[in-house]
């Protein structure tokens, strides 16, 4: 038997594949190899995924559990829109993580979560044992009365939502009305809501012709929260009509039709052709069920993103179970780009972890985001994030006093230029977490 032949046999052996490398000194005997579990395959639970093999090789065991064999990408959905971009355009499998990368795929659900026995109970009623557990789920909406999604379309998990709001908008006829909710921070994005108004507005006006389509923003925060003069002067360019402090207080889905109040003042409603509700927002339901949260979301270590949510007891409840991605709580954006950053920094952390040694003890991550505007135009936001030992927080670097990210992280405007930038980033982002 040959060398690729004996090492072919052995990945077989150990489950895994012939793309496995190995980090010295991590090497066990097989059944001592930690398994790590993944829960959940978008940005932040395929790149944690594929770094620890690419870092980790053979040491390790690595399993993604993810209910979908296609995940659609959140970033460029509005692109979907206005018939820029389909939703198989963003679509992405998990062949590489399976074939490349020798990752255990298992399309399913994970309904519980034992943190004692440090296992996973799946839909099917499989039992999975971890090591370590990483909890990926992205995030989960708050319940609106009368929200039926399949009639007002939420569209902020990217596919088929994103494809019922596209036919709604197309569906629509000069004159008519769309009304879009913007749910309180913090909350996920991409999909950007003020893009997506601007996107839509633009689509209307400028491909479908009409003159006379109104575009309202509901927004639940007291300002535009992210480029903020961006977005005003291009709502201001386009008519949009922008309502600030809306809480969205019912949906009455047949009709189309939100209530929402203003500053707390008496209710009001506005009835819409096409009416986009995005609910408010909060960690993943299995990070609720495993009972790591405070609040919406998830309390984590950002040295390691390992839990730090303590019972009534101060006994610790994660250990052995890190948290990236939307559902984490530490002040970071909800968001693709820096989801990836975390997934490294967890894995470092991980891998570290498994040899005894301490985490890097000053991460950095960063977020970065392009808007579209307009069909040739957008801008961008970018901000990069490092460890204060003192606050033990992940804060941004060059702020000003009142903590706001300076300005030169900004486009500071739409332009052509960005809009074929914003290609080559989401391309490269695409290529690092699946490829």
């Amino acid at each position: 038997m040959n060398s690729q032949l004996s090492r072919r046999s052995l990945l077989k052996a150990l489950g895994l594949g012939l793309a496995a490398t190995t980090l010295p000194g991590l090497v066990r005997a097989a059944d001592t190899i930690p398994n790590i579990v993944v829960v959940g395959g978008g940005f932040a639970g395929a790149t944690v995924a594929k770094y620890l093999k690419m870092w980790g090789g053979l040491s390790v065991q690595v399993t993604i559990i993810e209910p979908n064999s296609t995940y659609v990408s959140p970033i460029l959905s509005n692109l979907v829109l206005n018939g820029q971009k389909t939703t198989d355009d963003l679509s992405f499998n998990y062949l590489n993580h399976s074939q490349k990368y020798a990752i255990n795929m298992i399309h399913n659900t994970v309904d519980t979560v034992d943190n004692v026995a440090k296992s996973v109970t799946l839909g099917s009623g499989q039992v999975i044992s971890y090591s370590k557990l990483i909890l990926a789920p992205g995030i989960d909406f708050d319940s609106v009365p009368g929200h039926d999604f399949d009639k007002v379309p939420h569209a902020w998990k990217a596919g088929v939502q994103t494809n019922l709001l596209k036919d709604q908008i197309d569906s629509m006829q000069d004159g008519d009305s769309f009304v879009m909710t913007v749910p309180k921070a913090p909350y996920r994005c991409p999909p950007g809501p003020y893009e997506r108004a601007c996107v839509v507005a633009d689509y209307l006006k400028n491909n479908k012709g009409y003159t006379g389509c109104t575009v309202t923003v509901l927004d639940a925060n007291p300002a535009i929260t992210v480029e903020a003069e961006t977005f005003a002067a291009a709502f201001a360019t386009y008519g949009i009509d922008y309502v600030h402090s809306a809480d969205v207080i019912s949906v009455d889905s047949d009709t189309k039709t939100v209530t929402y109040s203003v500053s707390g003042a008496a209710s009001a409603s506005m009835t819409a052709e096409t009416l986009n509700v995005i609910p408010n927002q909060k960690a993943g339901s299995i990070v609720f069920a495993a009972g790591l949260t405070e609040g919406n979301w998830a309390p984590i270590n950002p040295l390691t993103y390992e839990s730090t949510k303590l019972n009534s007891s101060d006994v610790a409840l994660g250990l052995d179970i890190h948290i990236i991605g939307d559902s984490q709580g530490t002040g970071l954006p909800k968001a693709g780009h820096i989801a990836n950053s975390e997934a490294k920094i967890c894995a470092d952390a991980i891998l570290r972890a498994l040899k005894g040694l301490e985490p890097d003890p000053a991460p950095k991550t960063n977020s970065a985001c392009y808007s579209p505007i307009s069909s040739t135009t957008a801008s961008w936001l970018t901000a990069v994030y490092e460890y204060n030992s003192t606050t033990k927080l992940m804060q941004p670097i060059d702020v000003i006093p009142n903590n706001d990210v300076v300005d030169k992280y900004a486009a500071g405007g739409p332009s052509t230029e960005n809009y074929r930038a914003m290609f080559n980033w989401s391309g490269n982002l695409f290529s690092d977490t699946f490829s």
